[in-house]
C-alpha cells in the first residue's frame, strides 16, 4: 500500500489545524438522528486536542444552491446544530462560526487557545468548494498550519476543502481515514486469499464498473438482490415479474465469461422466497429459480442459496460487502442477508475471516442482523466506499499519498 502520513507524523501542539470530517448526518426538526458519523471522527478530535492542537473543523452539509454565499446560505442547511451535538458527544465546547473563510473565520480562529475546537460553517455555501475553486483554497489555508482528513466519505470529490488543502498544507489522514484505508488494503489491495466478494443491490446498470474489477480480483463473486435476477435472466431462467434488467442480458453475459478468464467462481441464487406481492409479511413460499411463475417475483434468496455462501464463507479469508442479497426492509426477505450477516460475523469473531463491508443499505443490513460490532472493518462511505470497489482512485486519498 502507498504510504500516507497519520496524526503519529503530526506535532499538533500551538497549530492550528484544520480537520476536514464528515458532519453530514440525518437531521430532524433540528436534532441529530443518527450520530453513527460525528462518533467516528472522536478520536481524531481528540488526539489532536490532547497533545495541545487547535482544531478548525471543515465540513459540508447537504447540497445548497445558487451562484454566490447569500443565495446558498440557507439555515435549513447550517453546522450549528450539529456542532452543538459533537459539542455533546466530546464532552467539551465547540465553538462556532458563520462562515467557513473571511474575517469571521479569521476571527474565531484567532481566538483559539490550545486544546479547544472550532467548526466553521457549511463549507458548500460557497459554490467554490465543489468546484475547487484556488481562491476558496487559499482563503481556507491561510486559517491553518496543517490539514488533516478524516473523512474518508467524501474522498472521492476533488473539492476545496478534501483535496485542494491537502495541497496547500502539510497533509496527514485522520485516525477513521487511517484505519478505513488500512481495513480497504486488507479487503483488496493486498488481501489474504482466498478473497469473496457479495455484491447485491436493485440494478447491474448501477455497478458494472464494480463488477467488472472485482472479477478479476477476488476468488469468489456472490451476486444478489434484483442484480442477481438479471443474470439468471441472462441464462435463459424466467423470473417473472421480478426487477430484472432483460435488456443487460449480454452485458451480464460478458462479466461472466471474463470472471471465467480470471479464474473467479460466481455463486447466483438456486432458491428463492418468492411471493406475488412486494409488501412486507406478503404470502410467499421458497421454490427453485428455475420454477419461478409468471405472476411471482424473486425477493430474497432461499434456504439452499444461504447454505451454498456460508460453504463458501467457510473456505475464505476475506469478504468484502457492498449490497443485501434481497429485499432486507422487507420482512421475511431479510431472512437471507440476516443469516449470511451472522456467518460472517461468526467467522471473524473466531479469527477464521477479515471481513470489510460498506454502502447504507449494508450497514442497515448489519445492524439489523446485530453484526455490525463483529466485523472487522464497517465503512459509513457510500459513493466512496463503491469507487474504492470499482478501482478508482480517489482524489482525497491520492492527495495525502507521500
Amino acid at each position: 500500500m502507498t504510504t500516507f502520513r497519520t496524526l503519529d507524523d503530526l506535532e499538533p501542539k500551538g497549530k492550528r489545524v484544520l480537520v476536514r470530517v464528515d458532519l453530514n448526518v440525518p437531521m430532524e426538526d433540528g436534532r441529530v438522528t443518527d450520530a453513527t458519523r460525528l462518533d467516528r471522527i472522536l478520536p481524531t478530535l481528540r488526539d489532536i486536542a490532547g497533545r495541545g492542537g487547535r482544531v478548525i473543523l471543515l465540513a459540508h452539509f447537504g447540497r445548497p444552491k445558487g451562484e454566490n454565499f447569500a443565495e446558498r446560505a440557507n439555515p435549513a442547511e447550517s453546522l450549528a446544530p450539529v456542532a452543538a451535538e459533537l459539542a455533546r458527544r466530546l464532552g467539551q465546547p465547540v465553538a462556532f462560526a458563520r462562515n467557513c473563510v473571511g474575517e469571521e473565520a479569521e476571527a474565531a480562529v484567532a481566538a483559539l487557545r490550545d486544546g479547544e475546537i472550532l467548526c466553521l460553517e457549511n463549507t458548500r455555501f460557497h459554490s467554490g468548494e465543489e468546484k475547487n475553486r484556488p481562491a476558496l483554497v487559499e482563503a481556507m489555508a491561510k486559517l491553518g498550519d496543517a490539514y488533516v482528513n478524516d473523512a474518508f466519505s467524501a474522498a472521492h470529490r476533488a473539492h476545496a476543502s478534501t483535496e485542494g488543502l491537502a495541497h496547500a498544507l502539510p497533509a496527514y489522514a485522520g485516525r477513521t481515514m487511517e484505519a478505513e484505508l488500512k481495513a480497504l488494503d486488507a479487503a483488496l489491495g493486498n488481501p489474504k486469499r482466498p478473497v469473496m466478494a457479495i455484491v447485491g443491490g436493485a440494478k447491474v446498470s448501477t455497478k458494472l464498473d464494480l463488477l467488472g474489477n472485482l472479477v478479476t480480483k477476488v476468488d469468489c463473486l456472490v451476486i444478489g438482490g434484483g442484480m442477481a435476477n438479471t443474470f439468471l435472466a441472462a441464462r435463459g431462467i424466467p423470473v417473472g415479474k421480478s426487477l430484472c434488467e432483460h435488456d443487460l442480458a449480454e452485458t451480464a453475459r460478458a462479466i461472466k465469461e471474463k470472471a471465467r478468464i480470471s479464474g473467479c467462481e460466481i455463486l447466483l441464487p438456486v432458491d428463492a422466497l418468492l411471493a406475488k406481492e412486494f409488501r412486507a409479511h406478503a404470502d410467499h413460499r421458497v421454490g427453485d429459480v428455475s420454477h419461478v411463475l409468471p405472476d411471482e417475483m424473486i425477493l430474497d434468496i432461499g434456504p439452499k442459496s444461504v447454505a451454498a455462501i456460508e460453504s463458501a464463507l467457510d473456505r475464505m479469508a476475506t469478504l468484502v460487502w457492498n449490497g443485501p442479497v434481497g429485499a432486507f426492509e422487507l420482512q421475511p426477505f431479510d431472512s437471507g442477508t440476516v443469516a449470511i450477516a451472522r456467518k460472517a460475523a461468526n467467522l471473524t469473531d473466531a479469527g477464521r475471516l477479515v471481513s470489510v463491508a460498506g454502502g447504507g443499505d449494508t450497514v442497515a443490513a448489519l445492524n439489523a442482523a446485530h453484526a455490525a460490532e463483529e466485523m472487522s472493518y464497517v465503512s459509513t462511505a457510500g459513493g466512496a466506499f463503491l469507487e474504492w470497489m470499482e478501482g478508482k482512485d480517489l482524489p482525497g486519498v491520492k492527495a495525502l499519498m507521500k
